[in-house]
């Protein structure tokens, strides 16, 4: 009598198909595969080999607490090549006296996520006998042109998927400053914390057995993940915070990476980590996308608009000495906010509106009762077409809306004058394979005050408005309804207030004298030019005060007040100096500060405001690869850091970090550091990934947070 057919042992080859699959730097001892890609996996039998015709080998594949096959989640496919109920494959690569290797593919569009692997085995048509094989993770595939994450060049794949470190931009529109993060997507338990991730959304614990069916669309993970990053509805990964309180949690200006906040995420229970800024929001979310497939970059605005009644006009407030007022409607001009770029073909959208999506895990409002922002089209964006999904009218107004300016005195308001270029300037990303900046701009709007800017802003208010009124009211702002495009004219806070006749008469701008480093005194001069041919009074209050980078001001803590005659055509300069010792104790941990004037002329209605923000700087730290970089071999690096007060510092402590070269980041107590003293310490590690790596080090004291620093390393795999 013939013997049933059993399975003895399976190799699921992990090692060779994550090559192929691109996730040998995730593991080579768990299989992580692709959709749309076939994987092999060989089967041992007991007693005889498989017997074509005689045996029938049907696979399982099953995914989530409660797989199905009408939503997806279970799939039966059989080696026989019969159409079975399941778009998945298998097929027969050889067949040995004990042994069979065969082929499996996921369709392009299966849901991610981790998978449990059965066979059942017909033999004679008369027994079933069904074996687990194993267990693999499912990830989306930007290599399969299939797969609706797909995309065509390999440098971007390896950039924008691959890559596991890179630079977030912060600093102001005038000083660009790189700060060197850490995305470790590949790192130790990571891939198991971004599936736990998605298994702790609020999707999930309603109903797991539509997420799960739902996790092949690139647009649902996307959002799921977005609302996961915060945690404003349910146990999400950080804390927002921009009180610049931190004592119960760390600084966000201290992170450098995305690994640490991840495991103490998951070590905690899921507690949310405290705390993040914007720039850590959309870091963590790189992190996450590009660890289940996604091509995702990290976006900076500079000068983002937060309109919170979208009426694409952001009001700010002003007083007689030229500074900036809390705002009662909350809009606000960020410095610059930071979110994520993620691709995607669009099915839900329009033909055209694929590519490149903004999603914004900063949670600044709500979408469909959730704080998570996108993903919004960024070509929609650009063309105005702010009803198409999702959030694309928010999205719109960071790089778009118009500035509205007022003097309050008296308790009054008056309307000093209406800017349409200052929001969204020098938007940034890392450039593909280079530590160059990268400007997006275009790809986001038009340039501004071209017709083609005008009209874009125009069809996406005349739909905003046909929106609102549609749904439930929503006020425009009272102070400042839609105009007319042939209504105010451009104008930027750097130049004065145009008068009925459309001449300027006076001009004032700020001009700094040297570099603002943290520790000097700040000079600068204030211009003041007459372009009239009459004699002008001015006087002219000037403030300075702190800001957060959310546009949020602090108490001004200098001013100053001018007296300047001008003959015509003549300029004249106004000498400004604010010592360290009065600004240092005002500082936020942002290091903004706003200086502004605002002059009126003698019998005069007019007003000219002017502000120029700056943002002190501080020398970075070096480091140094003593020697060659080799894989499983000793290296030494030397880190070199400073003071740069004039006076003492304490609880320094430096971090480094670098995925591929330290298992964990290494935390160093530093201790005092004298008045413009000088240091160095040397580590030790043994890099365990070849390639391009890169260290990422951060020095903080309780006088400042973030002085930062970076170097490039190429480990080899052998001398």
């Amino acid at each position: 009598m013939e013997q049933g057919l059993e399975v003895a042992l399976t190799d699921l080859q992990s090692s060779w198909n994550n090559v192929r699959h691109h996730t040998e730097e995730i593991s080579s001892d768990r299989l992580l595969v692709r959709r749309g890609q076939a994987f092999n996996i060989t089967l041992y039998f007991r007693k005889r080999g498989f017997q074509p015709g005689l045996d029938n080998i049907i696979f399982v594949a099953e995914t989530g607490p409660l797989p199905d096959l009408s939503n997806g989640t279970r799939a039966l496919f059989s080696l026989a090549g019969h159409h079975g109920p399941s778009p998945w494959i298998a097929s027969l690569e050889t067949n040995g006296a004990s042994s069979l290797e065969v082929s499996l593919c996921a369709p392009p569009t299966a849901a991610v996520g981790r998978y449990l692997l059965k066979v059942h085995i017909d033999c004679f048509q008369k027994s079933v006998t069904a074996y687990q094989l194993g267990e693999f993770i499912l990830l989306f595939n930007p290599w399969c042109p299939g797969d609706s994450v797909y995309l065509d060049s390999e440098p971007q794949r390896q950039e924008y998927v691959v890559n596991d470190y890179g630079f977030i931009y912060q600093g102001n529109k005038n000083w660009i400053r790189p700060c060197p993060w850490n995305y470790g997507q590949f790192e130790e338990n990571i891939i198991d914390i971004c599936l736990e991730l998605l298994d702790k959304s609020l999707n999930f614990q309603i109903d797991p057995a539509t997420d799960c069916a739902l996790r092949g669309s690139p647009v649902y993970i996307s959002r799921v993940v977005c609302a996961m990053i915060n945690s404003n509805d349910d146990n999400g990964v950080l804390n927002g915070n921009w009180s610049e309180s931190y004592l119960d949690g760390i600084n966000p200006a201290e992170w450098t990476g995305s690994v640490a906040i991840l495991k103490q995420w998951h070590a905690t229970g899921c507690q949310p980590v405290r705390y993040g800024q914007c720039w850590v929001f959309a870091a963590i979310m790189c992190t996450v996308m590009r660890c289940l497939g996604i091509p995702t970059r990290v976006i900076t605005n500079f000068d983002s608009g937060h309109d919170t009644d979208g009426n694409l006009i952001i009001d700010e407030y002003y007083d007689s000495t030229g500074r900036i007022l809390e705002n009662k409607k909350k809009d606000s001009v960020w410095n610059f906010h930071v979110w994520n770029e993620c691709w995607m073909a669009r099915k839900d959208l329009p033909p055209g509106y694929g590519g490149w999506q903004v999603l914004d895990a900063t949670p600044q409002e709500t979408s469909n009762g959730l704080y998570c922002c996108g993903p919004a089209s960024v070509r929609a964006i650009k063309e105005g077409e702010v009803d198409l999904n999702y959030d694309t009218a928010f999205a719109f107004s960071m790089v778009n809306a118009d500035c509205m300016s007022w003097l309050v005195y008296g308790g009054k308001e008056q309307k000093i004058h209406r800017d349409t270029n200052t929001v969204g300037n020098f938007i940034s990303t890392k450039s593909i394979q280079s530590d160059e900046r990268d400007d997006v701009t275009e790809n986001y709007k038009y340039i501004e005050g071209s017709p083609q800017e005008r009209l874009v802003f125009m069809r996406a208010l005349q739909k905003l408005k046909a929106r609102r009124s549609e749904g439930p009211h929503k006020a425009d702002s009272q102070h400042s309804p839609p105009v007319p495009l042939n209504g105010d004219s451009p104008r930027s806070l750097h130049m004065p207030s145009l008068r009925p006749s459309d001449i300027v008469q006076v001009s004032l701008k700020f001009q700094l004298l040297d570099p603002p480093n943290m520790g000097q005194d700040i000079r600068f001069v204030l211009l003041a030019l007459n372009m009239s041919l009459q004699f002008k009074d001015l006087k002219v209050n000037l403030s300075a005060q702190s800001l957060l980078h959310d546009g949020s001001p602090l108490p001004p803590f200098w001013q100053d007040t001018a007296f300047i005659t001008l003959s015509p055509e003549e300029a004249k300069t106004h000498s400004c100096r604010i010592p360290y010792s009065q600004y240092s104790q005002y500082l936020s941990t942002d290091k903004l500060i706003r200086i502004s004037a605002l002059g009126e002329e003698k019998n005069s209605p007019e007003k000219i405001l002017v502000d120029k923000i700056i943002t002190l700087a501080y020398p970075g730290i070096m480091i140094n690869v003593l020697g060659a970089a080799i894989v499983n071999q000793p290296l030494s690096i030397q880190v070199l850091f400073s003071n740069p007060l004039s006076e003492h510092v304490a609880d320094c402590v430096l971090t480094v970090e670098g995925s591929g070269l330290f298992k964990k980041q290494q935390r160093v107590l530093i201790g005092v550091l004298k008045p413009q003293h000088r240091a160095s310490i040397t580590l030790e590690t043994v890099p365990f990934k070849t390639g391009q790596r890169q260290i990422q080090a951060n020095l903080r004291s309780n006088k400042f947070k973030d002085i930062k620093g970076y170097k490039n390393v190429y480990v080899d795999l052998r001398l």
